[in-house]
């Protein structure tokens, strides 16, 4: 996929995974470089105005009283950036830096920044070469926007600071001369300009939702399999009975729990009048209603993501006509309010994703299988502490699930008096998605035991793809063996895709 900017098209979800976690190329158009340059007219203008303009012949912050001569502006824009890019901690993650770095290249292509068209171009040219600014963990509080990591990015192409290049940690200046690429003297206002958005917090939700979108069918085919495993009913999953409650992500969360157990003769053996079970667990007959809630409101974030996407975020802001404004649109409540949201139901989903690996290790609920589906129970203690991990992993996403957008610290000698820390939201956020992937694996890795032990019985085609390629990478029942390598084998499994992929290829695509 080659990612094309174009002015009044925001990004997507999938282009922005394309260039962040699988680099595909960037390209900036002929319509956004006219427009660039059009826009950058506007800016030279009021730059060689006797009137003073914020951010283009003034300070900046709480220093915005000062008029700036011209024989220091370049020495201003370049002071604004090192100054600013003064995060601290370890490193973000390569898809991060690089996917804030598109979103801002995204705005300048708008060319309501006014940056000149060789600015805006680097910027592909340092996403198309490979180089990644080093960007650490702390330094936005999500106002004005993620000063502090997109300055970071901006330093990288003056050729100063650290980038990862090649493999390896090394100078903006040789990276760029590696590249064979000049580093970019700024001129008025583009300092600002590259540093004054949302696109950290933006980047890091879009990410997510992409991710949380795959996971959410984990978590159906995790409940598929736990409902065979457990000797469940399919009954509740009804269509007819999801109709009465006519939420769209239940529905689609039910319809696919019925596609993945279909023809199950797992639940097909206790139909009869014989089983005298009335209802199951909420762990099992409440999956959609949870995983469904879930949809719904990854779907909302989304919709926050789409518009935040297809804004033009910088302050001051240049019009269509050339008027400069100054303005609040950097400030990422939207974008913050959106990533503490969505670390709630996922939290959620893990939740019960541990209730029903619990009740299959417990002999007294498990109807009929062995304890912790252990070979020999007392001997060997299976699957026990698995279980452990997916409770200290599910206590920990309920911490996370507590929101960062109700702080504000104040800043900037009080200019800048309440603050997003949408940055810290999309931070905790990661941890949330990569948290829930770890759970549903060994929720998987259990009912896929559980499965194993109900033979004869053989679980649904769906499940059962589920349980031979993950036979490919983690053992079947048997004495005890050292798990971790399992449970990292199956968490790959889950976050790389193949497992879902190796299930759809026999279901069909699911919703």
């Amino acid at each position: 996929m080659d990612v094309k900017l174009i002015a009044d098209r925001p990004l997507t979800e999938q282009e922005l995974v394309a260039v962040a976690r699988d680099g595909a190329p960037v390209t900036l158009t002929l319509e956004s470089l006219t427009l660039l340059a059009r826009a950058r007219a506007h800016v030279d203008e009021l730059a060689s105005s006797a009137t003073a303009s914020y951010g283009i012949s003034t300070g900046f912050g709480a220093l915005a009283t000062r008029h700036i001569p011209r024989e220091l502006r370049a020495q201003l824009q370049r002071s604004l950036v090192r100054s600013h890019a003064a995060s601290s901690g370890p490193e973000v993650e390569t898809e991060v830096v690089r996917g804030m770095a598109l979103l801002r290249l995204q705005t300048l292509a708008t060319g309501h920044t006014g940056v000149r068209p060789r600015t805006a171009q680097a910027y592909a040219d340092l996403l198309n070469a490979g180089i990644t600014p080093v960007v650490r963990e702390y330094g936005s509080l999500g106002c004005s926007g993620d000063l502090a990591p997109l300055a970071h990015v901006a330093l990288a192409v003056m050729g100063e600071g650290q980038v990862r290049y090649g493999g390896s940690l090394i100078s903006a200046a040789d990276a760029l001369r590696a590249a064979g690429l000049e580093p970019v003297e700024l001129a008025e206002k583009e300092g600002l300009a590259l540093i004054n958005g949302t696109d950290g917090m933006l980047a890091m939700l879009m990410l997510a939702s992409h991710d949380a979108a795959a996971l959410l069918k984990v978590a159906d085919l995790a409940a598929a399999m736990s409902v065979e495993a457990l000797l469940g009913t399919d009954r509740t999953l009804a269509a007819e009975l999801m109709a009465l409650r006519p939420h769209p992500g239940q529905a689609a969360a039910a319809a696919n729990m019925r596609r993945l157990l279909q023809g199950s003769p797992i639940v097909a053996s206790h139909r009869g009048p014989e089983d005298t079970r009335v209802q199951d667990a909420y762990s099992l007959r409440c999956a959609p209603q949870v995983a469904g809630a879930a949809r719904d409101t990854l779907e909302y974030v989304r919709l926050v993501a789409a518009r935040e996407s297809a804004s033009a975020i910088d302050n001051p802001v240049l019009l269509d006509e050339g008027r400069i404004e100054s303005n609040g649109n950097f400030h990422g409540a939207p974008v913050a309010y959106a990533l503490d949201f969505l670390a709630i139901p996922l939290a959620d989903v893990a939740s019960m994703s541990e209730r029903r690996t619990d009740r299959m290790l417990d002999a007294h609920r498990s109807q009929g299988l062995p304890a912790f589906l252990a070979h020999d129970p007392g001997v060997d203690s299976g699957l026990m502490i698995a279980q452990y991990t997916q409770a200290g992993i599910v206590s920990d996403l309920k911490r996370l699930a507590a929101p960062a957008s109700v702080d504000s610290i104040p800043s900037s000698a009080m200019q800048e008096d309440h603050v997003s820390m949408g940055w810290s939201a999309g931070r905790k956020l990661r941890r949330s998605v990569d948290g829930l992937a770890r759970v549903l694996a060994i929720e998987v890795m259990a009912a896929a035991r559980a499965l194993d032990l109900r033979s004869p019985l053989q679980p649904a085609a769906g499940t059962g793809a589920a349980l031979r390629t993950l036979r490919t990478v983690v053992p079947g029942p048997g004495t005890d063996r050292y798990l971790s390598p399992e449970i990292e084998a199956a968490v790959a499994m889950v976050q790389s895709g193949a497992l879902l992929s190796a299930v759809e290829a026999v279901t069909g695509p699911l919703e």
